[in-house]
């Protein structure tokens, strides 16, 4: 008898999951690997969030097969991981992360199948918990899953909507995908067997009826001392996790991979009437041999590439800001035993990993737990150590309280590196690093720094170990031309003026003041460049020299208006300048996604656009 062919589903005609219900398991497996092979495809092209995708494709599938999301709600933490959610829910993934085109992590605007959206991780449990509040207070009826990866767990948000929603009584499903990143899992026969036995059919049953008939003291009393019994029986022969002790149903630990036993956990799941966590057990990067051999996490979040041989596109003779203060770092952490760096889970993307293996006892992963980084931070600096925290800056806000309170307040020495400051391209709204500046100018004791030249940020970084509190050195998420350079001590506060002219001045910020200055040079225009190297506090003598121009162009494609413009502004106007002053930022917006160059293009930051002002 010959064997059924199995059908391959045209991806690019899917409207909604609702076909996955009459598909059998191994027409599953088969669209399992197709889906995972056209992920592969389309990130080579637009760049993404590979590995993380390409761990969830068959769990995701059960979920689209088990649930109707036009009433159920599925929130995926941080939203990295939803690129089979998009495509099972009728997207097409050839414009993913492009300008106009479908977003690299959950929108609501985008699709109805979207319920919550984020680009930060630990969120997904306490909006959640949210949801279902609402839900149960207008009597409605349909099920909540929160979808969060193990390394997520490790934010005290995380761990704020899990004792939230323990003791609410409104029933959510935690889905756990846990891929041996961080998670230490349940094992043994009795822990299994317990869990089996806690989520069944008749053991429900059986304690909905014990607890129906022992009613009255006696039977209080009565339920009372086998729940003691219960619990006893629970710590000393299973082996309990932080979902068992506050309360938690828990299944698995599964094979995430394995259709058939997602499908059987999410049926038990569904029969439940109260909070329960589904452990599911991940392969990262599972079917793509570079992303699942990957243990740096170059796959995690990749720009384009070539799918056969692995090769990630890069920049030729150019080097990246972050690489550039990884080297800086690395040199004085050889020079100064008492710094000590403090990264929260962006060591890598930072180019930090040669430090781990240099410093191992002088560099901390606190993992994803950015307020922790900072009042940890406090701690090294009372005791007379020097803290660096590298930091992406669309992760700094998450930690401004204890920026302000455990550091800055006390007036304590530490360096913040803040990476991917400015405009970030392709991720989009959640990830712009362009509002830092602003909010650390509403703290005190906090200078701010940004070099256009890599002498510049060797000079920063020197200056910020010499005692003058928290001090912050922000840098794009681009590349530099590798060029020899003298280094020269730049003092404490002060500016460089790049070109002399009459009449027009402009006052520019980091790197694109390079760029400006040849642009400026080449139209042969007589006007001045000042390098606001410092941002806080200001060059207060040649701030005196510009009230001597006619027109004032302050230009920051780095940052909101809020922070050092506005500064700046008000300063000149202060001192009783009466002249034209010309503002050129970035927009008080959440910008969208598109390339660097786009994103200029569309608030005219170009360096075109400030010649055209000249």
């Amino acid at each position: 008898m010959a064997k059924k062919e199995i059908k391959h589903v045209n991806l690019k005609e899917i409207k909604n999951p609702e076909f996955l219900k009459d598909m059998s398991y191994k027409e599953l497996d088969v669209l399992s690997e197709d889906i995972r092979q056209y992920l592969i495809k389309i990130i080579s092209k637009t760049g993404g969030h590979l590995s993380s995708n390409l761990g969830v494709v068959e769990t995701v599938i059960s979920l689209c097969k088990n649930f109707d999301f036009t009433k159920d709600k599925i929130i995926f933490d941080v939203g990295h991981q939803s690129y089979t959610y998009k495509l099972l829910t009728g997207r097409d993934l050839s414009t993913l992360r492009q300008k106009g085109g479908i977003g690299g992590f959950q929108k609501m605007k985008e699709s109805p199948y979207d319920h919550f959206e984020a680009g930060h991780s630990s969120t997904s449990i306490s909006a959640a918990a949210g949801l279902a509040f609402a839900r149960d207070l207008k009597g409605e009826k349909y099920e909540i899953i929160a979808f969060i990866g193990d390394s997520s767990l490790q934010n005290g948000l995380a761990f704020e909507g899990l004792n939230e929603l323990a003791q609410s009584g409104h029933k959510v499903i935690i889905v756990l995908n846990d891929n041996d990143m961080s998670i230490s899992k349940p094992v043994g026969g009795l822990s299994t067997m317990f869990r089996n036995f806690s989520t069944s059919f008749i053991y429900r049953k059986t304690k909905g009826f014990i607890k129906l008939i022992l009613r009255g003291r006696f039977g209080h009393w009565l339920l009372v001392k086998f729940t003691r019994v219960k619990n006893w029986f629970k710590r000393k022969l299973v082996n309990m996790t932080i979902f068992d002790n506050l309360g938690y149903s828990v299944i698995g630990p599964i094979d995430g991979h394995y259709i058939r036993q997602v499908d059987h956990a999410l049926t038990r799941a569904k029969k439940l009437n109260k909070s329960v966590v589904i452990h599911v057990k991940t392969i990262k990067g599972k079917g793509y041999e570079f992303a699942e051999n990957d243990i740096e996490g170059d796959w995690h979040g990749v720009s384009k590439f070539d799918v056969a041989s692995g090769e990630i596109a890069t920049k030729e003779a150019m080097v990246s800001w972050s690489s550039q203060y990884a080297i800086i770092l690395k040199n004085e952490m050889a020079m100064n035993d008492k710094i000590v760096t403090i990264v929260p889970a962006t060591g890598h993307g930072s180019a930090l990993d040669s430090l781990f293996k240099i410093f191992p006892d002088r560099i901390v992963d606190v993992g994803i737990a950015e307020e922790h980084a900072f009042t940890f931070a406090g701690g090294l600096a009372v005791s007379g150590l020097h803290p660096v925290i590298s930091i992406y800056s669309t992760f700094l806000q998450r930690s401004y309280d204890e920026l302000s309170h455990d550091l800055a307040r006390m007036n304590l020495n530490a360096t913040i590196l803040i990476d991917r400051s400015g405009l970030v391209g392709n991720d989009g709204e959640t990830h712009q690093g362009i509002y830092d500046e602003a909010f650390l100018y509403t703290i005190p004791n906090v200078t701010i720094a940004m070099a256009s030249r890599s002498n510049e940020a060797l000079s920063l970084m020197k200056e910020s170990f010499c005692n003058h509190g928290v001090f912050a050195i922000r840098y794009p998420r681009e590349f530099f031309s590798t060029k020899g350079e003298t280094v020269k001590k730049i003092p404490y506060g002060s500016w460089k003026i790049e070109l002399e002219g009459k009449d027009t001045a402009v006052v520019s910020t980091g790197p694109l003041t390079l760029k400006l200055k040849e642009e400026i040079t080449k139209a042969k225009k007589n006007v001045s460049l000042y390098n606001a190297i410092y941002l806080r506090p200001m060059d207060e003598a040649k701030i005196e020299q510009l009230l001597n121009y006619k027109r004032i162009v302050i230009y920051d494609p780095y940052s909101t208006k809020e922070g050092f413009v506005n500064a700046l502004e008000n300063r000149l106007f202060e001192l009783g300048y009466t002249g034209q002053v010309i503002v050129k930022a970035i927009p008080t917006k959440f910008i969208r996604q598109a390339t660097i160059e786009e994103q200029r293009e569309d608030y005219k930051l170009q360096v075109k656009d400030i010649i055209d002002l000249l």
